[in-house]
This record gives C-alpha cells, sequence and structure tokens, in this order.
C-alpha cells in the first residue's frame, strides 16, 4: 500500500489532473469513479489507484488489471478530484482520432471556443445521444481532459471519435466543402425547424459570450436561430447544441 503523498507515482497522477501541459506531454489523463472506470476500454488504461475499502467491494474488478496499486485513504485524496470520491483513479492513454477519419462521419458537430468544461462535456454527452458521428473542437475551446469535463461527458469521451484543430474556419472551407453545416448565428439566419439537416451535415456551435466568429460563420455559409420567447437573449451552448442536435436526429430518423 502506498501510504506517502509524496510518492512520486502519485504526485505524478496529482500533476496530470491538475495541468493540461502535463497531460499533453504524458498523453494520458485521470479518470476518476466507479461508472465511469468501468467504461473506460481496457487497453487503455496505464495505471489504476484505489482505496482498500474499494478494493474490498470490487476485488473480482480490481483483479482484472495488472498495475492496480492500493494507496491509503489520505493518498487517495491527495489525486482525487471529488468532494466525495469513490475510490477509484485511473491513468488512460489519450486516443484522439485524426481528422480524416472524423470527417468520414455523415453527422458531426463543431465546436468553436466552447469555453466551460461541463459545457463541452454534456455536449459530447447529447452528441452520442443524438448520433453525431464525430465531432471537431477549436484549440481554442476547453481541454476535453480536464477532469471536470470527462466527468461530464460520462463516458462518451471513449466512445465519440474527436478532434481539436487549429481553426473551424479553415477545416469547414477546404476539408469540408460538400456538407450542409448549420451556424448556431443570429445572422442572415433561419428558423431551426425550416431547414433540411438530412444527407451530410454539421452543427457549429459558438463561445458562451462572443458566439463564433464572423468568418466561421461565413465559412459555414448556412445560419439558424433557435426562436425564443420572453426577455430572453440566448441559451446556454450545451441547450443550443442540444436542441439543434435533436432536431436534425429527428429529420435523419
Amino acid at each position: 500500500m502506498i501510504t506517502s503523498t509524496s510518492n512520486p507515482k502519485i504526485k505524478q497522477v496529482a500533476l496530470l489532473r491538475d495541468k493540461a501541459r502535463a497531460r499533453r506531454e504524458e498523453g494520458a489523463y485521470v479518470v476518476e469513479g466507479l461508472r465511469m472506470f468501468r467504461e473506460i476500454p481496457a487497453g487503455d488504461v496505464r495505471e489504476v489507484y484505489v482505496t482498500q475499502d474499494f478494493y474490498n467491494k470490487n476485488e473480482s474488478l480490481c483483479s482484472t488489471y495488472k498495475d492496480l496499486q492500493v494507496v491509503s485513504d489520505k493518498v487517495f485524496e491527495k489525486i482525487a478530484d471529488t468532494v466525495t470520491p469513490q475510490g477509484v483513479v485511473a491513468v488512460v492513454s489519450m486516443k484522439e482520432t485524426s481528422l480524416e477519419d472524423v470527417l468520414k462521419g455523415d453527422f458531426l458537430l463543431f465546436l468553436e471556443n466552447i469555453q466551460d468544461p461541463g459545457n463541452l462535456g454534456t455536449l459530447f454527452r447529447t452528441a452520442e445521444g443524438a448520433g453525431v458521428k464525430g465531432i471537431i473542437i477549436s484549440k481554442g475551446s476547453a481541454d476535453i481532459y480536464n477532469p471536470k469535463v470527462i466527468r461530464s461527458t460520462m463516458g462518451s469521451i471513449f466512445r465519440m471519435p474527436y478532434i481539436y484543430v487549429e481553426d473551424i474556419a479553415s477545416v469547414i472551407s477546404k476539408e469540408a466543402p460538400n456538407m450542409n453545416i448549420y451556424a448556431a448565428a443570429l445572422e442572415g439566419a433561419k428558423d431551426y425547424t425550416t431547414v433540411s439537416y438530412t444527407g451530410r451535415c454539421g452543427i457549429l456551435i459558438g463561445n458562451e459570450g462572443n458566439g463564433l466568429k464572423n468568418e466561421t460563420i461565413k465559412a459555414a455559409g448556412k445560419s439558424v436561430y433557435i426562436p425564443m420567447q420572453g426577455s430572453v437573449e440566448s441559451l446556454n451552448a450545451s441547450i443550443s447544441g442540444a436542441i439543434l442536435m435533436y432536431e436534425a436526429a429527428r429529420q435523419r430518423k
């Protein structure tokens, strides 16, 4: 049992949890909690750290991992990110898909500068539920490997193809010319229920505060808006994305 918070492995796990740069350098990230742990593809797991109590309750599950280490409760608090930890943390290898493979999908989600970790994770989860085949994310967005984002995906990160790109507008113009991409924007927009999402299509969602860049809207060429009543000016990014993705899913069904 590891009982010291000064243990080099424990320090490294804490670093991967807290620092995006460390995650990029190691090509790994941290996953916490039993439900998420059960959904990790077995071949992607590098190391597992559990409390003695977790091990006693889940011995058969734990026995399937060779690189599993029991740690003291004090040490586990050092590497956990949640207020009420469940007793299991895993170090997982990053597995980003190529742009070429993501673009093979006929129903895509494009995300430009999504800043809130909860929004990014929820959009992943909703995209899987709506039947989206891949997600393209601008590098100005939150880090998908942030622990809060990981938890918000509820396992979708392990199943949804995705990739970060430098510039969404450039990808749309050069790599997806034959796809109908609908930007969530007001300029020249149509009611989101009046357009067709059948065939190859994409939904484009922008930054929570500033929306999409003008050049990105122009690259998409088509804009849609969600009618609202009362004095509401806008919807949360993940809510807007959900409404548009599910309208597309309804039509495509």
